[in-house]
């Protein structure tokens, strides 16, 4: 049955009371417990390598767009990773200057043994956002020192190293593309040079404005065929109103002579001009006036009708007409050969349509492969460019930069608890724990020490209690145990204090 929590300091008091010598030896035990354990705890000595991560250099602004610097998402991880490899630690292993000149000579078993050893035994941890620390821990301070230190060495190191041969790859693989599109553009081209060889018929548009001009000569050509047919037959019909031949009257009829002559120039006229034309005109006002003159010498008896016809002569009027028919009707079958020969250039451009049509999906198809070559040819070279400029930054040094901003220092004093904290807390824990042996006892025991246990935890009223009474032997008995358990414990505290110092001052 649980003793109530308000009866336990009580109760634990009059237990270590009761068990005075008890007590007293816990009390030793444990103090010297804790004061030998300081004496064999392992102490470990720390340094590290604080690593500066330059990454905000001028060389970043003046560079931006023209290189690419080599960055780490996680700078932390990313030096814990790199220095886990296992090249990396087998180099520490194997190092004369840590381990000794034995150290190349260790067997794989042993050499695994302490790669493991080395890798629990490392840490690396963030400060801030640009520095971040590499530390080792270890029994001894000068390995912890030198293997911190050789830590950050190698870091700085294959670091560098790794972001030369970073950018070199990148630059040998760009460059290796570049190399393989300049092969691809040039067959490319030599394909598109034999197609337009082998395919000599022009392109598309080249091909529609021919077909239009030709088309266009067409109808201009039958438009001109029309115009010459029409001035024939209208050149004919007039030809049929002229008579082919004269009369020479012996007589003296000077009019009709004048008169078919002003007639003839007209019709001459007429074959290329309006009636409105002014020469046409004068004409016709000299015509009327000739026919007005013979009229009135005919009534007048100025003429002779008596007069016999003379010889037969061509009329010159029906020699022109004849002369422009034909004229006329050659240009005719011209225009209808010209037709003719159009209409035969359309055809065959047509069939080039055709063949260019058939034609086209291929010179789209080589086209288009050139120019998407083209585009990404002309993109790596850029980059390639870009790769040339950021490999030789990290060849320089430049860009994402480590540099050491504190070296590893020889470590002083140990990591962890030290031998003070375990001097100071001995005697601490000696006094607590009777009283923490004494509570955990309480709380086990099944014996009844206190009146709530009966009320509370069987429902029993209780009537009366009766408190312990010592007889006066008992207390003088009880006082000399009290005073020879005091007088032990203060030698036992001046023992331990004895120890204790002289351990600090290094005499044990």
């Amino acid at each position: 049955m649980a003793l109530p929590l308000n009866q336990l300091p009580a109760e634990m008091i009059r237990e270590v009371r009761s068990r005075k010598w008890l007590a007293f030896v816990l009390f030793a035990l444990v103090s010297f417990a804790v004061l030998g354990a300081g004496f064999v705890y392992p102490y470990k000595y720390q340094s590290q390598v604080v690593i500066f991560v330059d990454d905000k250099n001028i060389i970043g602004p003046l560079m931006e767009g023209s290189a690419v610097t080599t960055d780490i998402s996680d700078r932390t991880s990313a030096a814990k990773e790199m220095l886990w490899s296992r090249e990396l630690m087998a180099q520490i292993a194997q190092d004369q200057e840590i381990f000794g000149e034995s150290a190349s000579e260790i067997s794989g078993e042993a050499l695994e043994r302490r790669i493991g050893l080395l890798r629990s035994r490392m840490n690396v941890r963030a400060r801030g956002d640009s520095y971040f620390s590499i530390g080792y821990t270890s029994e001894s301070p000068m390995q912890a020192f030198r293997i911190a230190q050789r830590l950050g060495q190698l870091f700085i190191s294959e670091n560098s190293a790794n972001k030369r041969k970073e950018s070199r790859s990148a630059y040998n693989f760009i460059d290796k593309q570049v190399k393989n599109y300049e092969a691809i553009l040039a067959e490319v081209e030599q394909k598109l040079k034999e197609f337009l060889s082998e395919n000599v018929d022009g392109t598309e548009d080249e091909a529609n404005k021919r077909m239009a001009i030709l088309r266009r000569q067409l109808e201009l050509a039958e438009m001109e065929r029309t115009e010459l047919i029409a001035r024939a037959e209208s050149l004919e019909s007039e030809l049929q109103d002229v008579q082919p031949m004269l009369n020479q009257a012996r007589s003296a009829d000077s009019f009709t002579r004048r008169i078919r002559e002003k007639e003839a120039q007209l019709d001459d006229l007429r074959l290329q001009y309006h009636d409105t034309y002014p020469d046409i005109i004068a004409l016709k006002e000299q015509i009327a006036e000739l026919r007005n003159q013979r009229n009135r010498a005919s009534q007048s008896g100025e003429l002779d009708p008596s007069a016999s016809e003379g010889d037969q002569l061509v009329n010159p009027l029906y020699q022109d007409i004849s002369a422009e028919v034909a004229k006329t009707r050659a240009s005719v079958r011209t225009q209808e050969s010209r037709i003719g020969s159009l209409m035969n250039l359309i055809a065959e451009q047509e069939k080039r349509m055709e063949r260019i049509q058939e034609n086209k999906a291929q010179y789209s198809e080589l086209t288009r492969d050139m120019e998407v070559n083209e585009q990404i040819y002309n993109d790596l070279l850029k980059r390639r460019e870009k790769a040339r400029v950021s490999m030789h930054l990290d060849i320089e040094g430049q860009g994402l930069n480590y540099r050491i901003n504190e070296t590893a220092q020889f470590p002083l004093d140990p990591v962890g608890p030290k031998f003070q904290l375990f001097a100071s807390a001995g005697l601490i824990l000696g006094a607590l724990a009777p009283f923490g042996l004494a509570a955990g006892v309480l709380q086990v025991d099944p014996r009844i020490r206190a009146r709530k246990q009966l009320e509370e935890g069987i429902g029993l009223p209780v009537l009366a209690e009766i408190p312990h009474v010592r007889t006066p032997y008992e207390k003088r008995k009880d006082r000399w145990l009290t005073i020879s358990v005091v007088v032990c414990a203060a030698l036992v505290v001046v023992a331990y204090g004895g120890v204790a110092g002289a351990a600090l001052m290094g005499v044990i």
